[in-house]
């Protein structure tokens, strides 16, 4: 192995919102009805601590944290914990060389007061744990300790465990949700007979707005989506995927699962093909081992599959998916498998030893996140690797520094990872080049960051990919600052050749924003509702600038916008959807008047 480059940037964050977190907005489920967005309460600034090898970091962003939730409510994650700094590592200069921060000094403050405590376990399925990290501080760097070709794989095809059951798909259903079209035509209820009625000049229309219809369990159900294809959005919910006109939201085609669905890629393939996990009984803990395809283009239910039984001694985790090129990969903490999207046909077995993959990242690229052998049970190593779809086979794996953990992977082309220190309550965020080196390591100054990644820990079912607030192009990562009612937040650029700041952009009048992803070269984002304005889908220059204004949403629905729980997005078709992350109520009436979806568009 080599020793590690001599010439590295530093890590450095302050104390952003976590990575991790939930709702950007709305309120939580099964919460009586609260004002539409009123002021959140800004996390204070922790101090920074020492980092490996001695290195005072750069503060600026710190571990992953929760942001505050809707209406005062408490976060999905806690965050502002004590500040903590890193025993163990000997006083010396840090191995890639002091740089000047490039937003100033450290903050002095003695810690991060006024924690706020994490409500009870998410995700809402029955027999499942949410675990949610107590994370906050100063960030550190991650060193690039070696950087290898590692030969995995083993193609040797494990035996398929139990008959799949069966999934039914319709072309014409019953409709799932009852729909308002927004022409006055709707059910009148909370007054919303007319969702146009407000509309000004220049405004966006609302195509319509779903409620939801489904008798669900009492803890409610996830939702996993909005996705457009063609001209219709998809979301998958409890035990059905179902797809919608863009146009009316009216019910297009619907599958039916035998059991409740606990697991989605980030997004579909290119073209259109989705692999859904579900439940393999109706019983409490029941694991997350079925696979369904969907056509999502044409609604098709095709091929089904049992996930191989895990093994080992930490054969606990729920799978999670990912899909790149023709491959859906199934990856838990001591299995990871992938399969072939036309067929269903077993590609590879992860390797069984060495680095070993327990999640995937999707797209144009297959990433990894490994567990490496580290030669004792107190220190942790793990890695990312860019791997081929077809063999499960890594073309180069990046270690890093022990006890880093890969967090969340930002983008896979360009590589951009988030990784964390638990223990320490550290964060920091890498890019790697073509070869697997260290590009460089973001440096946010004093800035306080908010990506939103769904919370929780990757090994309890969260996807690796899938993070909204953050974006990136060949040469450039994109980030938003964190949000605070009534006060604009900044989308930064950060040069991925040096990890320092090339410029801001800030958000319209007193909203935030938040990156989705690149558009024809430029960085889409959502502009948040505010109490008397509405959302926004514009783009930024990539040579930064004032945000450019796709569609403005009328400020009449402002509230109806602000409400959605734990919002997804997506846009295409010049159209922009918010779907409510999760439908839950205190009893069945009231839950047949959860707002699911709603559509905006010229």
């Amino acid at each position: 192995m080599t020793q590690p480059p001599s010439n590295q940037p530093p890590g450095g964050f302050g104390a952003p919102q976590d990575p991790n977190q939930g709702p950007h907005h709305g309120q939580p489920p099964g919460m009586p009805p609260v004002p539409p967005v009123p002021p959140q309460s800004p996390p204070g600034t922790p101090p920074a601590a020492p980092g490996p090898y001695g290195q005072q970091p750069q503060p600026g962003y710190g571990y992953p944290q929760q942001a505050p939730g809707p209406y005062g409510q408490p976060p999905q994650q806690p965050y502002g914990y004590p500040q903590q700094g890193q025993p163990g590592y000997p006083q010396q200069p840090g191995p890639y060389g002091q740089q000047q921060n490039p937003y100033g000094g450290y903050p002095t403050q003695p810690g991060y007061p006024g924690a706020p405590t994490p409500p009870p376990s998410g995700g809402g399925l029955k027999g499942r744990t949410g675990v949610v990290a107590a994370v906050a501080a100063a960030a550190v760097l991650v060193a690039a300790v070696t950087t290898w070709a590692v030969v995995g794989g083993d193609d040797e095809k494990d035996p398929v465990a139990g008959p799949p059951t069966t999934a039914t798909s319709s072309a014409a259903p019953a409709p799932t949700e009852s729909v308002d079209k927004g022409d006055g035509s709707g059910d009148g209820a909370n007054g919303e007979e007319d969702l146009n009625a407000g509309r000004k000049d220049g405004e966006a229309k609302i195509n319509w707005l779903l409620k939801n219809n489904v008798d669900l369990p009492r803890n409610g159900a996830d939702v996993f989506g909005p996705w457009i294809v063609g001209d219709t959005v998809v979301k998958a919910m409890y035990k059905s995927v179902s797809g919608y006109s863009l146009s009316d939201g009216s019910t297009k085609w619907n599958v039916d699962l035998p059991f409740e669905l606990c697991a989605a890629p980030a997004n579909p393939s290119a073209n259109g093909v989705m692999v859904f996990g579900y439940a393999e009984s109706a019983k409490d803990g029941a694991k997350c081992s079925q696979l369904q395809m969907v056509d999502l283009k044409t609604g098709k239910a095709g091929w089904k599959k049992a996930v191989p039984k895990p093994k080992g001694l930490f054969a606990f985790s729920d799978n999670t998916l990912a899909i790149s090129g023709n491959t859906v990969t199934v990856a838990g903490t001591s299995s990871a498998y992938g399969f072939s999207l036309a067929d269903g046909k077993q590609l590879f077995t992860g390797p069984t030893s060495g680095c070993k993959p327990f999640a995937y990242a999707g797209g144009s690229r297959l990433i990894a996140a490994m567990d490496c052998p580290s030669g004792s049970t107190a220190k942790k190593v793990q890695a990312v690797g860019w791997v081929n779809p077809a063999t499960g086979k890594p073309l180069y794996t990046f270690q890093l520094e022990a006890n880093w953990e890969v967090d969340k992977v930002y983008s896979v082309d360009p590589l951009v990872v988030s990784a964390t220190q638990r223990e320490q309550k550290k964060w920091t965020i890498f890019a790697l080049d073509a070869k697997g080196k260290l590009r460089s390591q973001i440096q946010g100054g004093k800035d306080k960051f908010a990506p939103s990644c769904g919370g929780g820990f990757v090994i309890f079912g969260r996807n690796l990919e899938g993070c909204t607030g953050v974006a990136a192009d060949a040469n450039t990562f994109y980030m938003a600052t964190e949000t605070s009612y009534g006060t604009p937040n900044e989308v930064i650029a950060f040069d991925l050749k040096t990890g320092k700041a090339k410029w801001r952009s800030k958000a319209p009048g007193k909203q935030s924003m938040i990156p989705l992803r690149m558009e024809g070269g430029q960085v889409l984002v959502y502009v948040d509702p505010s109490y008397d304005t509405g959302g926004a889908v514009a783009t930024i220059a990539p040579t930064g600038g004032a945000p450019k204004i796709l569609l403005q949403h009328p400020a009449s629905s402002a509230q109806v916008e602000s409400s959605f729980y734990s919002a997804g997005y997506a846009y295409g078709a010049g159209t922009f959807v918010v779907a409510s992350g999760r439908v839950s109520a205190t009893n069945d009436e009231a839950e047949k008047q959860v707002k699911t979806m709603m559509a905006f568009s010229k």
